[in-house]
This record gives structure tokens, C-alpha cells and sequence, in this order.
């Protein structure tokens, strides 16, 4: 049974999140029910690893609701998400005849749909898309909200817009293929929004990543004792080590990304375009939580060192760190919040890099306003601040992004 997330847009521009296993196998369906009753052609845009292991699954679905279906893969990775390729995938909807009742559906990560929203976008001034995120970082942020875009070699999202999906189909089923790596990046993501806004969030998240420990470190010891044992039986000794069924945890799993989509959508909904004047905390500017140090750090290592999510978990510890040494935050939620981050798993080794050079770097954030940074930082758990850069010395950026940097 999927679950339902709506995002309430004013305008009668709302659309459904429809979250849970299989439900890419409904991408048909959801697509021709959101859609114009003209809407003849899409063409999905992807990359070629996603597209191997779904592409035939979205299309047949696609085709199977009366859609004529074409595709565009494009290169994998942030390395990949620029002007460039944007100009590429535009020049596709263009040679595939796309009409203005048509529409471009979106599978794969955050750089997909970035990168086919903002060609949507584009495209005969703004042309209807679908989400199909296969990504948990996906899944929970960047297919819900509407913001789509670019990096430019002078910063990240640097170019982009504010353009809604139609809809958005999560298949829970599709995080079974994904990378640890990925895994690490989704609920570093995660983290962060139970962070700015709601503590049961925080916590609920933080409760499962450390059943899931507990379950892998369960089975391994399994493992150990049941080597001449089949393999059926070793996993069925797993699930009952800790009483974590598969089919409880994917249980669970999709309600997270329910909950994780809902907070989203509300936030979404109470500052849809990110207002300038707004610096309260349900300003859509509190999802930045970590970005300020994390997109500096992807900018630093040339996008091919940390995948976003994994940037962002040390964003958020630098963050954090701020709060403390500002007396905002408690050390023990400040360890609270480390705690999820090493439960979401491990991040890449960055003591090598330099804090003053990362410190740098933050000037050319989109989020500067007057040419100075804006902070979000956290009051506690589940509480987040906007801070004028000003109130915060460089001394203090400068020695909590070294002690960040030296978590990982």
C-alpha cells in the first residue's frame, strides 16, 4: 500500500508524493492522472547505471498509459550538472518533438532531477515534469520542493529555478541498489531535517540507523557462527538476532521517508521561493542546515571528492560547532547530533584539507546576502537560528570547521 505526502502549493499547484515499494511500476498511472489529457510524449531523463536497472520498468509503465516514450541519459555525478549538459538535454526534448503539453520525467538522483527540472524549465518557457527519485537523498530532499538547477565553476546552484514537479514517485524498492557511499549521503540528509525542525523526526531517525547497526553487527556474528550452515538459514538467523524483520524494517523505512517528505512539503508550503525577509525558524532558509561548509567543501575538492549528502554531514558538524562555542547549543546535543551522523555512516577522510581555504570559500555561497554569510545554526535539537555572518568571528569558523573535519 503507498503512502501519500501532498505538498500544498497556493494556486492549485499542489501534487502528491506517492511513497513505497513497487510504486515506479505506477509511474504510468500517476503521470497520465497529473498530466494535460493532451500530453502525448515524455522523455525520461536519466543516467545510464539507473537506467539499466529501471529504465524498462518506468517506460513500460510509461507506455502502458497510452505515453510514445524516448530517453536522454546523461554522465553520472555533480561533476556532470552544468550548463552544459542542461543545453544538451534541451536540445533532446527539442529533436524529440516535445509539445508544451508534454512532459520530462526525471529518474535517478539529485543531479538528475536537477538537471531534468531546470531543462524542463527551460524548455518552451517551463514544460510539465515528473520525479521518480531512485536515491534516498532524493527521495526525502531535493525531489520535493521545486528547486531545480546548475553549478557553475564559480560556485553550486549558481544557476537555476524554481520550477514544481507534477508529481513525485518514490519506490522504496530502488535503495537496494544504491552504493553504501549513497545510503550515507540520504540520511545525512535526513539528519539534517529533523535537526532544524522536529526532534520525534531526529529521533526516529536516528533510532532506526542505530537498529540497523546493531541488526549488521547481529549479523555478522551470525555469519561467523554459521559458516557451514546454507544461506537461507544464516539470513534467517539474522532477522531474528535483533527481531528486525526485513519486512518491519521496510516498514519503518517508508514511513521515515513519509515523515522526512512531510516536513519538507510543510516547509515548502509556508515559503515556497525562500523570501529574502524571512529569518524565522520555518523559513524554507533553514534547510541549509549544513550547505553553508558543505558546499564549500564540494567546490574545494572539485565535486569529486564527497558525494553531496556526505559534504553536508560535515557542514553540519561545522555548524554545530559554531552553536556551541556561541553558546546557542548544548555539548550534549551537539554530541546527540554527532552520534546520528556516525550512525549514517562513514564519511570521507577531509583532515587533509584546509580550514582556511574552506573558510574562503564560503563567500561565494548563494546564500550570502549583502556579501555576508548566513548561518543557520541550532538553538537545540530540532530548533534551528538564522545568524547574520557578522555575529560570528572567523576565528571561531576557522576551529569549527578543523574540528569537523577531524570527525570524519
Amino acid at each position: 500500500m503507498l503512502k501519500r505526502v501532498v505538498v500544498r502549493l497556493k494556486g492549485g499547484r499542489s501534487y502528491a508524493v506517492e511513497i513505497g515499494a513497487g510504486s515506479l511500476d505506477a509511474l504510468g498511472e500517476v503521470a497520465r492522472a497529473c498530466l494535460s489529457e493532451e500530453a502525448r510524449r515524455v522523455v525520461v531523463v536519466s543516467n545510464r547505471r539507473v537506467f539499466e536497472l529501471y529504465g524498462e520498468r518506468a517506460a513500460s509503465s510509461l507506455r502502458a498509459a497510452g505515453f510514445r516514450v524516448a530517453r536522454w541519459l546523461m554522465g553520472d555525478g555533480e561533476r556532470f550538472k552544468t550548463l552544459r549538459t542542461a543545453e544538451a538535454c534541451v536540445g533532446f526534448l527539442s529533436e524529440s518533438k516535445l509539445e508544451r503539453s508534454d512532459a520530462v520525467v526525471a529518474l535517478g538522483g539529485g543531479v538528475v532531477g536537477d538537471v531534468a527540472g531546470f531543462a524542463a524549465a527551460l524548455y518552451m518557457r517551463g514544460v510539465a515534469f515528473v520525479q521518480a527519485p531512485t536515491t534516498l537523498l532524493a527521495q526525502i530532499d531535493s525531489s520535493v520542493g521545486g528547486k531545480t538547477g546548475v553549478n557553475t565553476s564559480k560556485g553550486k546552484n549558481l544557476v537555476g529555478a524554481f520550477h514544481q514537479p507534477r508529481a513525485v514517485v518514490v519506490d522504496t524498492e530502488t535503495l537496494r541498489t544504491l552504493a553504501r557511499r549513497e545510503l550515507t549521503a540520504g540520511w545525512c540528509e535526513a539528519i539534517k531535517q529533523g535537526a532544524v525542525g522536529d526532534r520525534k523526526l531526529f529521533e526516529r531517525t536516528k533510532n532506526f540507523l542505530a537498529e540497523e547497526s546493531r541488526r549488521k553487527a547481529a549479523g555478522k556474528t551470525v555469519r561467523r557462527r554459521g559458516k557451514e550452515r546454507d544461506e537461507s538459514r544464516v539470513e534467517e538467523l539474522e532477522e531474528r538476532s535483533d527481531g528486525w524483520s526485513l519486512e518491519r524494517r521496510d516498514e519503518e523505512l517508508a514511513g521515515i521517508i513519509a515523515a522526512q517528505c512531510a516536513f519538507k512539503a510543510a516547509i515548502v508550503a509556508g515559503d515556497e521561493r525562500e523570501e529574502l525577509g524571512r529569518r524565522d525558524a520555518r523559513s524554507r532558509r533553514v534547510l541549509n542546515f549544513g550547505h553553508t561548509v558543505g558546499h564549500a567543501l564540494e567546490a574545494v575538492t572539485n565535486y569529486r571528492r564527497f558525494r553531496h549528502g556526505e559534504a553536508v554531514g560535515y557542514g553540519m558538524l561545522a555548524a554545530a560547532e559554531i552553536s556551541k562555542r556561541l553558546g546557542l547549543l548544548g555539548v550534549s546535543e551537539l554530541e546527540s547530533l554527532r552520534e546520528a551522523v556516525r550512525l549514517a555512516g562513514r564519511l570521507p577522510a577531509a583532515r587533509d584539507l584546509d580550514a582556511e581555504t574552506i573558510r574562503a570559500s564560503l563567500r561565494m555561497d548563494k546564500k550570502s546576502l549583502g556579501g555576508r554569510t548566513l548561518w543557520v545554526l541550532l538553538e537545540r535539537i530540532g530548533r534551528a537560528r538564522l545568524v547574520d555572518g557578522r555575529e560570528v568571528p572567523a576565528r571561531v569558523v576557522s576551529a569549527s570547521i578543523r574540528a569537523a573535519l577531524g570527525e570524519g
